[in-house]
């Protein structure tokens, strides 16, 4: 078997949330406690740390992750989805587990006939995959990102040493309920007794949810938007200065807007672990923070893939996202204009969610748009989009393909233009593969 005919058949035999969408979505953890079973429970030969929530799980779990290899341990890293390469899922200490590895895993798998006819989802077989993957190379601690939910999710067979949880806002409603709480609810399923918990950014009744979920499983629970470990978060055009921390003034490369409370988060979730034996040192903590894409091959995050124009990435593809995306599109546009540039913004969704709130945050930015449709069974057409974005008072071009729309957009913008990419992260998967 080659890597291609492994991945092919990782992508087409197996049920993927990310090309069907609900369809996909195999809640239970029977059937991924049966594959680890089978595989040696891999998840019971790892120290973890275990990130959920709405959004910044992944900035969170990589700058963790950064933060930890900084330090001199070896770091594994299974984070959903990829951009270009199913090996970006699965890394250790930022290098994406083999071609080799992936095929002898499949192979492994597909031999087994009993374990064939378990039919588990995409997210479950790559859960033990990476899981067996750790275990095997004895990684120091693994860094675990929750795919869906959290209660239910494939990764939930693990013992955590730290919990996270990053925010909540309303997304895949239709699996994990449309209400914040009942979401919070969800999220709250990975909560262990006695391993602590952190959480980034909760208030009123969705905070009250993760209190009495804590209480009742018995575990210590830290809110770290109370008392963020920094006194002041400058905001720059490609870094974040954090002053007044324990560890003296630190330079955050990830720079979105949303970035300041997922910060507040991974400081607080830094300094839990230090209190747990962890050899973090500030040095450490500054050099995680300053060089987490380098370091763990992050992407997409307000990530700029090009100059002349500067076409900027983000994959941020909810309400809870668009929230920081949207005001900060808009004073890009009033910076460009001030110096008689211009933003373009190509932009693409799913079929699945409802973006009705997203347009109506984008109706006040002043911008050239380009709607297209990623390449993928889930896809919102772009031509429904520029309807939709319509009636919002949005109008711009219609592509055929992210390719087409990402060509002529180039081929419009001028020098000190911008252009940004975003509302799926399928967009931007696609527009990656293109540099």
């Amino acid at each position: 078997m080659t890597y291609t005919e492994a991945t092919e058949y990782l992508f087409n035999a197996l049920p993927m949330f990310q090309s069907q969408g609900a369809g996909a979505y195999k809640p239970g953890l029977d059937t991924v406690r049966t594959l680890a079973a089978a595989f040696g429970d891999p998840q019971r030969r790892l120290r973890c740390i275990h990130i959920g929530g709405t959004n910044g799980k992944g900035s969170t779990a990589h700058s963790l992750a950064a933060i930890l290899a900084a330090s001199g341990l070896t770091v594994g890293l299974f984070t959903s989805p990829h951009l270009v390469d199913f090996r970006e899922r699965i890394r250790i200490n930022g290098n994406m587990i083999s071609e080799a590895e992936v095929v002898d895993f499949t192979e492994r798998f597909l031999a087994n006939d009993k374990l064939r006819n378990l039919q588990p989802s995409f997210f479950e077989l790559t859960t033990i995959m990476a899981l067996e993957f750790f275990a095997r190379r004895r990684v120091d601690v693994a860094v675990v990102e929750v795919g869906l939910g959290g209660r239910l999710d494939s990764t939930n067979i693990i013992m955590p040493d730290l919990c996270v949880v990053t925010n909540i806002s309303l997304d895949h409603t239709a699996l994990l309920g449309d209400t914040a709480e009942a979401i919070a609810y969800e999220k709250a399923g990975i909560f262990k007794p006695d391993v602590p918990v952190v959480i980034s950014e909760a208030y009123g009744s969705v905070r009250k949810v993760f209190e009495q979920k804590a209480l009742a499983t018995g575990c210590p629970i830290y809110f770290a938007c109370d008392e963020p470990l920094f006194k002041a978060a400058s905001q720059h055009n490609d870094h974040i200065i954090y002053t007044g921390t324990p560890w003296g003034e630190l330079h955050g490369e990830l720079c979105g807007d949303c970035q300041k409370l997922n910060t507040a988060g991974i400081l607080t979730a830094v300094k839990v672990l230090e209190d747990k034996g962890y050899p973090v040192t500030g040095r450490a903590i500054a050099d995680g923070l300053a060089h987490v894409c380098e370091m763990t091959g992050l992407s997409g995050r307000w990530s700029t893939i090009r100059h002349n124009p500067d076409v900027v990435c983000d994959t941020g593809h909810n309400i809870g996202g668009w929230q920081y995306l949207a005001p900060r599109l808009e004073r890009e546009s009033r910076r460009l204009a001030a110096s008689d540039r211009r933003l373009h913004v190509i932009l693409g969704f799913v079929n699945d969610k409802n973006i009705d709130p997203i347009l109506e945050l984008l109706a006040t930015v002043d911008a050239d748009f380009h709607f297209v449709a990623p390449d993928i069974r889930r896809a919102r057409p772009a031509a429904e989009l520029a309807a939709e974005a319509a009636r919002f008072g949005i109008r711009g071009s219609i592509h055929s393909s992210v390719a087409e729309g990402y060509e002529k957009t180039l081929a419009e913008a001028g020098e000190g233009d911008m252009i940004f990419v975003g509302g799926s992260t399928f967009v931007v998967a696609e527009i990656s593969a293109l540099r």
